[in-house]
């Protein structure tokens, strides 16, 4: 059935403007209509056009022998494409239009196009494009059908029956892409890696195709990605409590006056070299080997690990053994100046 929406998009595609339009069509095997969200492919905003565009559309397409355009537009390059602010090389980049990603043409000029891609609205070079025919060729190639949930949670099933078992629940407003349609009652669905099935009753079909980004976007998004690398659980080491006290004595010795994020860093450093075949893989071998820790070399752990620790330097102590860190694998740190690295309270970390 999947085969069948596929042939279905590509008749409305090639005899109907997709300007915005909300498109439904019937299946010829009788069944229900079906909305297969065309619209999405050409305007990420999902407006359906009023009745006054749908006349202009329908002139135009007269006025032209029945030929008419359509505003699809997809990247034609193999990993990505600028998009700028002006209609100019020189002008600043506004986003990145990525391969098999696709929006609507809104203006073209001088060999550019002012497309809308998601949220990203500014100027492509026509030379790195497809239009037309073309466009709407990659576009049913790469693009996908998916469900979207129309009820307040849906229930995904190993079978297509009622009864079956249940493999989870989707919330409403969520997507889940299709793998095809087994009658009029169920769809099947790729649900986490797993074949799972929908009730048809309770779900919207849509074709979708991937969106550019803005600027704004990427950095968000890597800024998220560096701080969840630098965040991720490195895993628990097993240790004893004395092999604890002594890492909460270092870290009272070279972070006492800094926050718990400063000493929370000296203490995954301290791990992170325990992970490390370059360096002993105990805590009292690292923080004891030679040229390493100046409290440890001058005497200054042995006397603050004979005496009273303060609860912070105990508490980042034991987060650093669980794996937590705030410095992802860095192995090295010193006082800020001249080096380059990741800045926590007045340390450098690296």
């Amino acid at each position: 059935m999947l085969r069948r929406y596929r042939l279905l998009l590509a008749c409305l595609i090639l005899g109907i403007s997709l300007c915005g339009l909300s498109l439904e069509a019937q299946a010829t095997d009788g069944n229900d209509f079906l909305s297969v969200g065309v619209s999405q492919i050409v305007d990420p905003t999902g407006k359906a056009a009023n009745a006054e565009t749908i006349r202009e559309l329908t002139e135009l397409s007269e006025a032209n022998g029945g030929q008419e355009e359509t505003d699809l537009v997809m990247a034609n390059v193999q990993v990505a494409m600028n998009v700028r602010e002006e209609a100019d090389e020189e002008s600043a980049k506004i986003g990145l239009l990525y391969k098999d990603c696709g929006g609507r043409i809104l203006e073209r000029k001088d060999g550019w196009t002012r497309l809308r891609s998601g949220d990203l609205v500014g100027w492509a070079n026509d030379d790195y494009l497809l239009f037309g025919e073309d466009a709407e060729a990659l576009a049913n190639e790469v693009g996908n059908l998916i469900v979207q949930i129309e009820t307040d949670t849906l229930c995904v099933r190993r079978e297509p029956e009622t009864d079956a078992e249940t493999l989870g629940f989707i919330p409403r407003d969520e997507e889940l892409e299709i793998i095809g349609e087994l009658d009029d009652e169920w769809i099947s669905v790729n649900y986490e890696g797993e074949t799972g099935y929908v009730s048809s009753e309770y779900v919207d079909v849509d074709f979708h195709i991937d969106e550019g980004e803005t600027l704004i976007a990427i950095n968000k998004r890597e800024e998220a990605e560096r701080e969840a690398k630098l965040t991720a659980n490195r895993g628990a080491v097993v240790v004893g409590g004395d092999d604890t006290r002594l890492l909460a004595a270092l870290i009272f010795c070279e972070a006492g006056i800094e926050t718990y994020n400063g000493k929370l860093a000296v203490g995954a450093v301290v791990m992170n070299r325990v992970r490390s075949a370059a360096y002993p893989n105990t805590i009292s071998g690292v923080i004891f080997a030679s040229g390493q820790f100046t409290p440890a070399m001058n005497g200054k752990v042995a006397r603050v690990y004979g005496g009273d620790i303060p609860e912070s330097c105990w508490e980042a102590a034991r987060a650093a053994i669980n794996g937590e860190t705030n410095v992802g694998d860095a192995t090295h740190f010193r006082r800020a100046g001249n080096h380059e690295g990741l800045l926590i309270d007045r340390q450098v970390f690296w």
